[in-house]
């Protein structure tokens, strides 16, 4: 069998340790032929390939980024949503061109909806979950986010000691458009005072008495961690981390500061927790290519290797409830989610 591998959408800690799960599985426990695809599903338009081999696939697992480049590539979703069928039939042909029994598509929510459309077409392919956000539906986890978690707990760890000595309130942004989960997770992680989710809104009075009665019981700083995706009152098109602040301090009167941490989150080498899981991920994507189970995606289930349809996948998105144990136990701590 010949396989091939892309990666598409935004880039991750995990993605090249994914490739290797994927890769050495697929070519020492299956003798299967493996290819890369080069810059997401463009890659596959113009059959830009490397081959993989045990090899070239060795002394990745550390690295940050993927080897295989990635893109967001409009002309191809337009294509696949083309009501021309020769659209639909290049994509096809580029597929059979290359010789593939089936394509693997390394990617978060946008990428799996694709991915599942592909196999609308006919094409054999299997999905591998992943971004930052932890966001893509049917699986608990996605690799990445362990380390963006850690990358911005170790961030609010520092705001900490200068809030404390300037007596200031810190605004601190991290990533999630539609979820908040690194916004969660590292706001309990590193003690924040005020969590602000894109799922769960804000109520701007509730914010400002929370930091208020933190003054009055001799607290002098406040830390405040907001999900960069959360819907600012008024439409405004401002980072919601300087519109917080503004607001904080004008209605406190305490000095107040914003850090937009951003692509940072996104960088540098996996921890050892997303190099396991995507090790995991990118081999039972093997395993499912060599049983014949193809339109899947592989996932982690109640803390266990398995896979979901494609088709249940798409379209969906995992998000933060008011139950989220993380959130309720916030709450039970004195914890203000701004609501």
């Amino acid at each position: 069998m010949k396989i091939g591998i892309l990666t598409s959408g935004g880039d991750c800690p995990g993605i090249n340790a994914t490739i290797r799960g994927v890769g050495k599985t697929a070519i020492n426990n299956y003798g299967m032929e493996v290819i890369g695809i080069r810059n997401g599903f463009s890659g596959l338009l113009h059959k830009d390939v490397i081959e993989l081999t045990d090899a070239s696939l060795s002394g990745i697992l550390n690295l940050g980024g993927t080897i295989l480049g990635t893109a967001r590539e409009k002309l191809f979703r337009k294509m696949i949503n083309s009501p021309d069928e020769a659209d639909r039939e290049t994509i096809k042909q580029c597929y059979n061109e290359l010789g593939l029994d089936c394509l693997v598509c390394i990617g978060g929510n946008g990428t799996q909806r694709t991915t599942w459309m592909l196999s609308e077409l006919g094409l054999n392919v299997v999905g591998i979950p992943k971004t930052i956000d932890n966001d893509v539906w049917g699986t608990d986890v996605t690799f990445g986010f362990d380390t963006a978690v850690n990358i911005a707990t170790e961030a609010i760890d520092r705001l900490h000691s200068t809030a404390s000595s300037h007596r200031r309130v810190m605004v601190i942004e991290l990533m999630g458009h539609h979820a908040g989960w690194i916004a969660l997770n590292a706001g309990m992680a590193g003690g924040a005072d005020i969590i602000l989710l894109p799922e769960l809104g804000y109520n701007m009075k509730v914010i400002i008495d929370k930091i208020k009665s933190r003054v009055e019981q001799g607290k002098a700083y406040s830390i405040v961690v907001v999900a960069e995706g959360i819907d600012i009152h008024g439409g405004n098109n401002e980072r919601p981390a300087i519109y917080f602040a503004r607001e904080i301090e004008a209605q406190t009167g305490i000095e107040t500061r914003e850090t937009v941490l951003g692509y940072i989150q996104r960088g540098g080498s996996p921890s050892p927790a997303d190099r396991n899981l995507g090790t995991l991920l990118g081999g039972h994507a093997a395993d499912l290519i060599h049983r014949g189970q193809y339109g899947k995606m592989s996932a982690i289930i109640d803390n266990k290797i398995s896979e979901v349809p494609l088709s249940e996948v798409a379209g969906k998105l995992r998000l933060v409830t008011h139950d989220t144990p993380l959130v309720e136990q916030g709450k039970r701590m004195g914890i203000s989610f701004g609501i």
